[in-house]
């Protein structure tokens, strides 16, 4: 994760270059403007101004709001296992970007989430690729989780993609729709990047959804009532 100023508002943005952009994109696949959408963990704002200038109704929630944002705001535990009955509002679209990491229940996390959701709403999740090449090799070699370690130690909860899809997206009342990887085919987060080619050639010789890329884009939806 990198920590910048957005050119576009001058808030500060806890994201990988073009997370914030992508999410917006991939949200108007599914929702149009004037849609009801939820920003949790929502920080400086930079992402749901994003959301309010793509015309959608923003709620922005955190647990506190550092920043005086501008939107609709709600304080709210993401840790707590029911922090959705402090809403009383269903949303089209709930954005999260690298938040569900910070957690310590991940399954509990998304249950909230699915209970907030409208039956054909989405939600679209950012977290760290803990799967790619570099964080192979790096657990091979030292024994750490990239992007887990001690540098990041607000880092609680790595996600592994088996897991996820097996265990724990099929628990919380969701479906995955769509996952893909940003940025495809680069490895923004190593600090050394003549390394990234030699990253790149040892892609074919591992198996995995995952080999390239920093980041994970979930894209979910409730699951349909039996």
């Amino acid at each position: 994760m990198t920590i910048k100023r957005s050119k576009q508002s001058g808030r500060l943005v806890r994201a990988l270059d073009g997370t914030h952009e992508r999410v917006v994109e991939t949200a108007l696949r599914y929702v149009s403007p004037g849609a009801r959408a939820l920003d949790l963990g929502a920080g400086s704002g930079a992402l749901a101004e994003r959301l309010q200038a793509a015309g959608l109704r923003v709620t922005a929630a955190d647990i506190a709001n550092y920043f005086e944002l501008d939107t609709e705001f709600v304080k709210l535990d993401l840790n707590d296992p029911a922090f959705d009955r402090t809403l009383s509002s269903e949303f089209d679209l709930i954005t999260s970007v690298e938040v569900v990491e910070h957690l310590e229940n991940p399954t509990a996390f998304l249950r909230s989430i699915s209970r907030l959701l409208k039956p054909n709403g989405v939600a679209i999740l950012t977290t760290p690729n803990v799967e790619n090449v570099p964080a192979r090799l790096k657990f091979l070699l030292r024994g750490e989780v990239r992007a887990m370690d001690k540098n990041a130690p607000e880092h609680v909860t790595p996600i592994h993609l088996d897991l996820f899809f097996r265990q724990i997206v099929p628990r919380s009342g969701l479906t995955l729709v769509d996952h893909f990887v940003h940025p495809n085919n680069d490895f923004p987060l190593t600090g050394r990047r003549y390394l990234v080619p030699f990253l790149r050639v040892l892609v074919p010789f591992m198996k995995g959804p995952a080999l390239t890329g920093d980041c994970h884009f979930l894209v979910l939806k409730r699951a349909p009532s039996t």
